[in-house]
């Protein structure tokens, strides 16, 4: 598949409807391969609570997916289904792992209670686009806490969702990659960093 760009918001909800979900509806999950592994969508409605992705196997996907959701007090008693959840967010990462440009923005998100702290670096996160990059530092400084780079790291480790919430554009200074809390790694880090950089170059912008 070649370079593009991929939106559909007509598919999906606005990131100002993230608490649109309903707390009845049944929690679903989806279990895909991709260009960088297996990968899976937990949530409802059309909110997501969590994307697991690089596994080696559905298996994988499976028991990662079953042990964040046993973890949740929230939905300890919920049935879990599965099923295709959320075919147009599956197709986009999809493309996204191909190589193609893709924007996330319009998805919403189930998050966890957070701090101010929290929330600020979540936030000035989501303003670092695709190909762009960020020391934790850097994004420290924006969200308010300028000494705060250690506890930048923190909370990036602790993301739920990566992709949608691009923890992997934060570096280290000097080059470094940082670290990267998914099954493969930094490796899985640069090879995102990569696609972004070439599907950015590519588009001229």
């Amino acid at each position: 598949m070649g370079q593009r760009t991929v939106t559909d918001p007509g598919t999906v909800q606005s990131s100002e409807q993230k608490t649109s979900a309903s707390p009845y509806s049944l929690l679903k999950w989806s279990v895909f391969a991709t260009e960088v592994g297996w990968c899976g969508l937990l949530g409802r409605d059309h909110t997501v609570s969590r994307l697991c992705m690089g596994h080696h196997s559905r298996r994988d996907v499976h028991e990662a997916l079953q042990r964040f959701s046993a973890d949740e007090a929230h939905t300890a008693t919920d049935e879990i289904e599965e099923a295709d959840w959320y075919p147009a967010l599956r197709e986009r990462l999809q493309d996204y792992f191909q190589g193609a440009r893709v924007d996330f923005e319009d998805i919403a998100l189930d998050l966890p209670p957070m701090t101010a702290f929290q929330t600020g670096v979540i936030r000035a996160l989501q303003k670092v686009g695709y190909g762009e990059q960020i020391t934790y530092g850097e994004l420290a400084r924006k969200a308010g806490s300028p000494r705060a780079a250690r506890a930048v790291g923190t909370v990036m480790a602790g993301n739920r969702i990566p992709v949608l919430i691009p923890c992997h554009r934060v570096v280290a200074s000097g080059g470094k990659l940082g670290g990267f809390s998914a099954p493969q790694g930094t490796s899985l880090k640069a090879h995102l960093l990569q696609l972004e950089s070439r599907g950015f170059d590519e588009t001229g912008n």
